[in-house]
């Protein structure tokens, strides 16, 4: 199979998915002797129009896992955005540490409806963006060693396809419902309408935070005020140079001691390759 081009699409609010998809079609499009191209639709801006790739393009996607599945206001673009017309993908989730649940195959699923042919695919720890303390420094060493290897089982797979139908098959369901996130109590907790405070003594308007937000919903008149939906991706508070943001929505704290208490053990990624059909 020739590859003319190597993508790697990302969804990376606190940077660790950027990380993984510079990484991967780095090795990918060294070994193919292919041009490199990074795709970023983090920001909002980079999810207004469509991108539309050739069967000569190795497309990578890495998005991240929020309640076992893909970010529930990515999916629409990600079902709308995207033209694959044939080309061979990669599909990649990270996870921070609890579990990946259905969000690796609600992407294969919604790759494959979009045009494409995912031919490899994983899913990776990454520190989680609720806490430094939920899978911490993580990717490390050995998941990049585990990250090189999809790589080289990807380009292994390139050598001998002869761009034929292929399967996937991924663990998970597509068409699972998100996870109920629980509290230190073991009950549900819902947090969906929390939002982001700020401490004016420590903030000192530069606006970072308006830029950092991937759904653009912090005021960019007066940074203490989010109008617009969080999807608690926690960009604005891992990534304030000042230290200014923070949550104190009971319902989140009580889920994030949860997560610090309960999934501190070494969650272990998975990655899996096509088959001839």
């Amino acid at each position: 199979m020739k590859i003319e081009r190597v993508c790697a699409v990302y969804f990376s609010p606190t940077g660790n998915n950027r990380k993984i998809a510079a990484k991967l079609s780095t090795q990918l499009a060294a070994a193919l002797g292919a041009p490199k191209k990074l795709i970023d639709i983090t920001p909002p801006r980079a999810r207004e129009g469509k991108y539309e790739f050739q069967e000569t393009d190795l497309v990578v996607f890495v998005l991240p896992t929020y309640a076992g599945k893909l970010p529930n206001k990515l999916l629409p673009y990600m079902q709308s955005g995207f033209v694959g017309n044939g080309a061979p993908a990669v599909a990649v989730v990270s996870f921070g540490n609890r579990a990946f649940q259905n969000s690796l195959a609600e992407l294969n699923v919604t790759l494959s409806a979009d045009g494409f042919r995912p031919i490899s695919g994983g899913a990776f720890v990454a520190e989680h963006a609720f806490s430094p303390a939920i899978g911490a420094g993580r990717p490390d060493a050995e998941d990049w060693a585990e990250i090189a290897a999809l790589g080289e089982a990807t380009l292994d797979f390139l050598k001998s396809w002869d761009g034929g139908p292929v399967t996937l098959e991924v663990p998970g369901d597509a068409k699972a419902p998100y996870y109920v996130p629980l509290g230190l109590d073991g009950k549900p907790k819902a947090f969906l309408p929390a939002k982001p405070n700020t401490d004016m003594e420590r903030c000192n308007r530069c606006g970072a935070c308006v830029k950092l937000c991937p759904v653009g919903s912090i005021n960019p008149d007066n940074v203490a005020e989010t109008p617009g939906i969080c999807i608690k991706c926690h960009a604005c508070i891992r990534l304030c140079p000042l230290g200014a943001k923070f949550m104190d929505d009971e319902n989140f704290l009580s889920h994030r001691g949860m997560l610090e208490r309960d999934h501190t053990d070494r969650k272990q990624p998975v990655w899996m390759v096509a088959k001839p059909e």
